[in-house]
Order: structure tokens, then sequence, then C-alpha cells
């Protein structure tokens, strides 16, 4: 059966590299390089990756070493020809362009001629140019939201030029312990004969979901499963610590339980932590060294402690009495006051507490976006980037220059590595795409050698 004609499964999986495909990936808008890893461990040699950021880019630079790293704004000359020159000798071009028009579309102009979406029109260009077999481009599901779908495959096809399937895609579905959707745009080669691979995972994320149940007694989290076969598969999977194919927030964090709150130092031997108590964590682990990076615990202020004991596993805001709502609890003054007394909207988005038995929400770049399910504390990003599936061996870090150096964003060391990790595709998620393009790529690759051979 042709890879266009069959629907390509991969949910979890070994966190080992695949065997080498033979074929190359290069990484425009590669933030710490979560889709780069993901093509790494199906096999693809990572030749290339940019970024803006310079913070990022060190990361990418620590954990890509064979790896061209260009950091800089790829709107400049001098940046796209550095990029270009890795980009003609890589067979997938990979990315996720910002695109700051998309929700403020007006008078029928098309998203590429907006000034505003510069850099989705270089990573058109650089597609133009380059040529390769096949690209990736990612980015927010709100795009279907604005109707721009088939404007943005019209411009990726190049007039003919690359057969495109958009499709939106749950990184939990596919053993990532966090609901994560994006829109992808696989794209493959007019001329290879081959249709763009289409993913199918789990369906976990239709056939679980976690329900708040209200009564005299304080409110609590219950998981409900729909009603089918399925449905009940898919439970069991998520109940059993040894199955990667769906995967809780315990099955993640549970043996890292313990770090403690306010530590400054940065690394901790592994012998100082439990076992593996998962078979998601044993992925996560393969590799690493003895020690273990990025598990920094952001210290916590009494008010903060109060109300996270007073919210159940997977709760939230709505769960706190009227007196846990007041600004300042214990009378401490901390953070910005807007003179209501009372919690703001902005709070809100804060006090979530992660449920054990089930995945994560949608994280975010900010440290206090998600707290623990048993302990009453923030996450360190190590603990984020479990929940994004990057392994153990992966370490962020930050460019050692001191201030607003180019590119910098605001917030310090600490901040930045949140937000690499949190605004990162998830590299199970990208493992996925790039097996099921390595399939389909290969199918090419044999059909064209048996006709060599028969010519």
């Amino acid at each position: 059966m042709r890879a266009a004609e069959r629907t390509t499964k991969q949910a979890g999986g070994s966190g080992a590299r695949q065997p080498s495909t033979g074929l190359s990936v290069l990484d425009l808008f590669a933030g710490a390089g979560g889709i780069s890893e993901g093509f790494r461990q199906a096999g693809f040699a990572v030749v290339g990756g940019s970024d803006s950021d310079p913070d990022a880019t060190a990361t990418y630079a620590l954990n890509f070493p064979e790896a061209t790293s260009i950091t800089g704004d790829i709107r400049t000359p001098e940046i796209k020809e550095q990029i270009l020159d890795v980009a003609r000798s890589a067979s997938v071009l990979v990315g996720g362009p910002p695109c700051q028009a998309f929700s403020q579309m007006r008078n029928h102009t098309r998203l590429i001629e907006d000034p505003r979406n510069a850099l989705y029109r270089e990573f058109v260009d650089v597609l133009r140019r380059a040529s390769p077999m096949a690209f990736l481009m990612e980015n927010v599901t709100g795009i279907d939201q604005m109707g721009v779908r088939e404007q943005i495959a019209s411009d990726l096809g190049l007039d003919g030029e690359y057969l495109v399937s958009p499709q939106i895609l749950d990184a939990a579905d596919f053993g990532v312990p966090q609901t994560r959707k994006r829109l992808l745009f696989i794209g493959v080669r007019a001329s290879l004969d081959v249709s763009p691979p289409q993913l199918q995972g789990t369906g976990a994320t239709d056939a679980v979901t976690l329900v708040r149940l209200a009564g005299s007694h304080r409110p609590r989290y219950q998981i409900v499963v729909q009603d089918s076969l399925l449905c009940v598969r898919v439970a069991d999977a998520l109940a059993d610590p040894k199955n990667t194919s769906v995967v809780t927030a315990a099955d993640a964090l549970s043996d890292l339980a313990g770090l403690p709150v306010g530590n400054r130092d940065d690394e901790i031997a592994y012998a100082g932590l439990p076992e593996a108590e998962s078979a998601y964590q044993r992925q996560m682990r393969a590799g690493a060294s003895s020690t273990l990076s990025n598990v920094q615990v952001p210290r916590i202020n009494e008010d903060t402690m109060l109300r996270l004991r007073a919210i159940p596993k997977g709760g939230n805001h709505r769960d706190l009495s009227d007196d846990g709502l007041d600004r300042y609890i214990t009378g401490q003054r901390w953070g910005q006051d807007n003179g209501t007394g009372r919690l703001s909207r902005r709070h809100f988005y804060a006090y979530r507490r992660l449920h054990p038995g089930i995945w994560a929400w949608t994280l975010n770049t900010k440290g206090d976006s998600v707290y623990h399910y048993d302990q009453p504390r923030a996450l360190s990003v190590r603990e984020f980037a479990r929940l994004q599936s990057f392994p153990d061996r992966f370490t962020f870090t930050t460019d050692p220059r001191r201030g607003m150096i180019e590119g910098r964003h605001d917030g310090g060391p600490a901040h930045s590595r949140y937000r690499q990790a949190g605004n990162a595709v998830p590299p199970l998620l990208a493992r996925a795409v790039a097996s099921a393009l390595a399939a389909t790529l290969a199918d090419v690759r044999g059909r064209q050698v048996l006709q060599a051979r028969t010519a």
C-alpha cells in the first residue's frame, strides 16, 4: 500500500532515536527546538535551526551541536542568506512562523500580502527558493476561526509545486501528557507523485474528559469516559503507567514530586530521586547523564500556598471560597494591586492545579500557569519539559550575555527558560509527523529504485 493511501498512526513510543532515514531537516523559527528534537528522534539529520531570540538559539546550539544554529532576524539579508545556504541541502523544511495579522484580517487582504505577516512570507520564500522534498508548517488553531486555512494552503502550494494537507492534531493523542492542539500544514513536492500523510492518534482527547462535580461538600474533579469500546480502551491505557500511548500528569511527573521549593541549584543527581515510576518516565530518562537539569522550583508566598491548599486536584479559582478571592489574604503585599481588593481576571489563569489522572491543559510561557497536583508549588522548567515531552537529556539555557541584547525578550533567564519550554512544539507530536513523512518519502525512494532497475 502506498504511503499516500494509508493513515499513519504514531502514538508515544520509545524516546530512543530511530535508525537514520537518510533525510535531513532545517527548522525555521525554531525556538528551543521541539520540532527538531522530534525529527531527530525519527531518524532525520538536523542540519540547522534559526531564531531571532539569542536565548532560544543558545538552547538550540547546546542540544543540537551537529547543526548550524543561526541567530537573527530572517528579514535581514545576511541572516536570510545563511538560512538559504543550509536550506538548499535539507530534505524537509519545518517551522512555525508568527503571523500577527491572522486575527485582524479585513478587506479580503491576502495573508501573504499583509506587512504584519512578513515572517510567514519569509517561510514561503525559503520554501520556494530551496525547494525541499517536503515541509511542515505549524501554527495555532485560531487560524481556522479566521477562515484562512485554504489561503495558507494555496500560498504553500506554490502554484501546484506542492501538495498540501492541513490537519489539526492534539498532542495528547500522540503520547504527550498535555492537550495542545496545533494546525499543521504538511506538504510534499507534487513531482514525487505521493500525497502528504494523514496522521491519526489515539483519539484520547475525544474519549475522556475531566468533569467538575459540585455539591454540598468540597467540589472535586472526576474523569468521565465516553460510552464506546474505543473509549474504554483509552481509559484503560490512561490508567496503566506501563502504557505510553496515553500519558497522565502523574505518569510524567511523579518521580519529581519531591523537588524542593526555592532551591537555587538547577541540577540534581538522579541518585537523589526515586526510581522511574512509569514507562513514560523511563522514556524521558533514556540517554540522560547522571544529573538532571532545570530543576529549580520558584519560591511561593503564603497567600498562594493557602489558595493551593484550598483547590482540589484538577481545580482552579472557581473552587476558592469568597475569602480566598481576596487580593491579600494574610496582609502581605505582593504583586500588582488592581484597587478592588479582589483577585483580578489575570489571576484566574494562574490558580490551576493539575489532575494526576489525566494530561495537563495547554501550557503557556509563565511559571505560575500551572501548579502541582499534590505539592503546593509551581512546576520547575524540567516539569514543563516533561509535560511537553522533551527528554531529560534536553537542557534549557540562555545566552550568557547580560542585559537586553538584540532579539532578547524581557523577564530574565528564569522566565526565558519557562518561555522556551512553554512555547515549544511537543517533540513527540513532531516525531509522529516526521515518522509519517519518512514513510512517505521512503515509498518514493523505493519506487524510484524499482524504476531504475527495470529501466
